[in-house]
Parts: C-alpha cells; sequence; structure tokens
C-alpha cells in the first residue's frame, strides 16, 4: 500500500507541475497588456555567460503598453538591444543610451486570433502531458499488481488516478477560458 501512495502522490506532484508550467508558458503570450514577463526567455551575453534580462536590469511598466528596461551597467543597454531584435516579440526597441522603451500596439483581431491559437496549443502540451503521467503511473501500478499486489487496491489507485487526471484537465480548460477571455478583450 505505501507504493502505491506513493506513486499517486509522485503522479499529482508531477500533474501539478505540468499546471505551473503551462501558467508560466500562457504568461509569455501578450494578451495586449505589457509585462515584464514577457521577457522572461530573452538572455544576453553578460561577461561571457548568458544570463536572464531580467538579473542584469529592471524591468518596470511604464503604461499599460510600455515597458522601459534600466540595465545596472550602461554597457548592457546595446546587448539588450540586440536580444530584443533578435526574439519574436514583434517589437521594435527604443534605446536612449540609459534605458530602453518597449511600445507594444494592441494586437490586430488577426494578432488575437493567432495568440488564442499559441494558448490553445500551450494548454494542449499540458493535457497530454498530464495523460502521459497517468498512463506512466498506470504502467507503475500494473507492475505491482504482478508483484503481488491486491488487486482491488490497485483499481482503487487507477480510480483514483484517473480522477486527479479529469480534475487537473478541468483545471487546464478552465486556465485556458480565462486567458481567451483575456487575448480577446480589447
Amino acid at each position: 500500500m505505501e507504493e502505491i501512495n506513493f506513486y499517486l502522490d509522485d503522479a499529482k506532484e508531477s500533474m501539478e507541475k505540468t499546471i505551473l508550467h503551462t501558467n508560466q508558458e500562457l504568461s509569455k503570450i501578450r494578451a495586449g497588456k505589457a509585462m515584464p514577463s514577457m521577457l522572461d526567455g530573452l538572455t544576453v551575453d553578460y561577461y561571457g555567460s548568458h544570463t536572464p534580462i531580467s538579473q542584469v536590469s529592471s524591468i518596470n511598466n511604464l503604461d499599460a503598453r510600455t515597458l522601459v528596461i534600466k540595465p545596472w551597467e550602461r554597457a548592457m543597454v546595446s546587448e539588450i538591444e540586440k536580444a530584443i531584435k533578435k526574439s519574436d516579440l514583434g517589437v521594435q526597441p527604443q534605446n536612449d543610451g540609459d534605458q530602453i522603451r518597449l511600445n507594444f500596439p494592441p494586437p490586430t483581431e488577426e494578432r488575437r486570433k493567432n495568440l488564442v491559437k499559441q494558448a490553445k496549443q500551450e494548454v494542449e502540451n499540458g493535457k497530454v502531458s498530464i495523460r502521459t503521467i497517468r498512463k506512466d503511473t498506470n504502467d507503475e501500478l500494473k507492475k505491482l499488481l504482478k508483484d503481488g499486489a491486491p488487486e482491488d487496491a490497485i483499481k482503487t489507485a487507477e480510480t483514483k488516478v484517473q480522477t486527479l487526471t479529469d480534475a487537473h484537465i478541468r483545471k487546464l480548460d478552465e486556465i485556458l477560458a480565462s486567458k481567451e477571455v483575456d487575448i480577446m478583450k480589447i
């Protein structure tokens, strides 16, 4: 029974991590409002190592559509500008020598629909991951059955795994619905 509970706890923890990861990925999808988290994936060359922009500068909202990046070292301004130009943010950085401004235009209807598609894809990736966790956990439970674990305990555990899976997939659907409303809001 202890092993069964271990696998159930492990499955639940893995599914929670999948939800967190999906939320992080969705936070990178711009929904019309400029957010510092949009720059989370961007790195710059900082004395020979790839370092996130947020670790070499402060990133603040000037207003709902403008981010201001103020590097702690003046030499990093051009490095940050290059990283932004290479990224897929779709904005042109404005460098004034001390800081960089990013002005995000309001997304067009077509762009919003593409962002919704992107969000749906991220949520689908999360669902696939949760289903994979379910499959792996059920495989481990079947091994326990072959090793002599009681069949009714395994069946109960498989039911619990399915319940966990259903709950986490519902949670992802709720997250997607919320993100879709956020994206489509003008």
